[in-house]
């Protein structure tokens, strides 16, 4: 949805063209970026903003007012604009309609930035503070030079498309500290992503410390130096917030629970085995991967522990929306268990111990004025899935990674708002092979045709794969509006805090132009050659500001640009 903004009603304003550079630009891509005449005024030295006091959006003001005078970004080619000669720019004013929205699902993130020609002082002004973020990073990336200047005669009329564009992050298979994560919530909020989604749990670890079960982590995590605190947590919440980023706790259940038994053995099936047996084929595996357990539905002892890790998380993370997992149930690591072998033996199905235990946790999730995410597979897998009785839509969300838009249509097609995070396209891990030792794919015959190297979601998802990725392509309008956004995800197989951020960064920021303002120019054509020399500089100016993101290009591409282009079809 367009937020409160009429954009169709300011298609008066004079546009800089999706396909003529501009001198200085803003990424992702504004709506609509209005600078018809190029030129720029230098920053005063004694540049104030302007604003209401909030408690987060007064921490925001003071960040970006020491960027935009201490940041001197020196772009890779040096812009082409007239520098007047007017009085520099002595304040940029913030006026916000409701200073009281919360930072939640679907909050209207709009802004207008206006920076006159000449004289007066530049504006935000927006419906709500974390439209006003919005409004401040982009002001900063039109600062530039040193002296600082600054893009004059410029009026940016800016909304998202989604209304959900998020990261997530597995920090159970390896670990990362509080630091790495508050860098990526930075960087997400430059990017305009507003949405962490911290995969907190799997079966490797369990680094959460839940006050009302601290076994879990005291047992479970790495080590007592590898664990978060409730205050890391609270850091890490207040931290989002000041960003406008939503930080949104998953708590991976009833598979992928294996850490689970390291505090308590009882409540868990299959723990601690290989995963893959010898004897066994593939179908009899106890794990999709290494790592075993599964929580046992059947436990009375395991809705005790659940419900305090809910409560508790609930407690640490007012974020609306809890992500419960319920992904992956592996048939072989719940028919180790003798007491479900027993209900098997009564003619009981593995779905209906999946449905116990949602119907189990689902309803207290919920009494918590929490609105539930499960990944698709609890509804769509092929063996063992819940009734759609047991999940009303109004209260659940999907979020789906297999299929691509198969499953999106899928999902949508059944009446659920769905979060995409299809593997073909948005996850980051893949195309770096696979992680398991003894594995004879790599023992190939000089001339083997390598494949995808082993990486089960292989080839590795380039920038280009990310922005093209229409992620409403071939739905109808209504079954579109179900359609939150997306999110692309970094699983930590291979990933640790040493290759974070270039593991993130500038993919993620392809996803985040395309979900803010999409991936084609005005004319509807795909705008991702357009797209190279901003994400270049963009990258550039990331880097600067202490984000280790990748390089797309040889340096040289930058400075000659359109020279490293194709004109062939491929």
């Amino acid at each position: 949805s367009l937020s409160s903004l009429s954009l169709p009603s300011l298609s008066s304003l004079p546009k800089t063209s999706s396909t003529s550079q501009s001198p200085i630009n803003i990424w992702p891509k504004p709506r609509i970026f209005s600078w018809p005449r190029p030129r720029a005024v230098f920053l005063s030295p004694d540049f104030t903003i302007l604003s209401p006091k909030h408690p987060y959006l007064t921490p925001s003001v003071h960040r970006y007012h020491r960027r935009v005078l201490t940041e001197h970004h020196r772009s890779l080619v040096a812009p082409a604009v007239n520098l007047t000669h007017a009085n520099p720019l002595q304040t940029l004013t913030i006026s916000v309609t409701d200073l009281a929205a919360p930072l939640q699902h679907g909050v209207d993130e709009s802004y207008t930035l206006t920076i006159p020609g000449a004289g007066a002082g530049a504006s935000v002004a927006a419906a709500t503070v974390w439209g006003a973020m919005r409004g401040l990073e982009s002001f900063s990336q039109l600062v530039w030079g040193k002296p600082s200047r600054v893009a004059a005669g410029v009026v940016v009329v800016d909304v998202p498309l989604f209304a959900h564009r998020g990261f997530m992050l597995d920090t159970s298979r390896n670990y990362y500290g509080v630091e790495a994560i508050m860098r990526t919530i930075e960087a997400m909020s430059g990017n305009k992503l507003n949405v962490f989604h911290w995969h907190i749990t799997d079966s490797h670890s369990f680094p959460l410390v839940v006050p009302s079960e601290p076994d879990l982590a005291g047992k479970g995590a790495y080590g007592e130096e590898m664990q978060y605190s409730p205050e890391d947590v609270r850091r890490v919440v207040e931290f989002g917030l000041e960003h406008g980023v939503r930080v949104m706790p998953e708590i991976d259940m009833p598979g992928h629970t294996g850490s689970w038994a390291e505090a308590y053995p009882e409540i868990v099936t299959c723990p601690n085995k290989f995963w893959w047996p010898a004897e066994s084929g593939w179908t009899d595996r106890l794990a999709s991967e290494p790592g075993t357990g599964h929580l046992n539905p059947l436990n009375t002892k395991t809705y005790q522990v659940v419900r305090n890790v809910i409560q508790d998380v609930a407690a640490m993370f007012p974020e609306p929306f809890f992500h419960a997992g319920a992904d992956e149930i592996i048939p072989g690591c719940w028919k180790a268990e003798p007491s479900i072998q027993d209900c098997l033996a009564k003619n009981g199905t593995l779905s209906e111990l999946l449905e116990l235990f949602v119907n189990s946790t689902f309803p207290y999730i919920v009494s918590l004025n929490r609105t539930v995410v499960y990944w698709e597979d609890v509804l769509f897998d092929a063996n063992i899935k819940v009734n759609p009785s047991t999940l009303p839509p109004e209260n659940t969300i999907l979020q789906t990674w297999n299929k691509g838009l198969n499953n999106t249509k899928r999902v949508v097609s059944s009446g659920y708002r769905v979060i995409v995070s299809s593997s073909d396209f948005y996850y980051l891990d893949c195309g770096h092979g696979d992680f398991v030792g003894n594995n004879s794919l790599y023992d190939q015959k000089p001339g083997t045709d390598q494949g995808n190297g082993g990486s089960w979601c292989g080839p590795f998802k380039t920038w280009q794969t990310i922005y093209n990725y229409d992620i409403t392509y071939g739905l109808n309008e209504d079954e579109a509006k179900l359609v939150l956004g997306g999110e692309v995800a970094l699983w930590s197989e291979q990933a640790d805090p040493m290759v974070l951020d270039a593991r993130i960064w500038p993919r993620a920021s392809a996803m985040a132009e395309a979900l803010w303002s999409g991936n084609r120019d005005e004319t509807g054509k795909k705008r991702f050659a357009e797209a190279t020399d901003r994400l270049n500089e963009w990258r550039h100016r990331m880097v600067k500001r202490g984000v280790g993101a990748e390089p797309i290009q040889p340096l040289w591409c930058a400075r000659n640009p359109g020279m490293c282009n194709t004109v062939h079809a491929s």
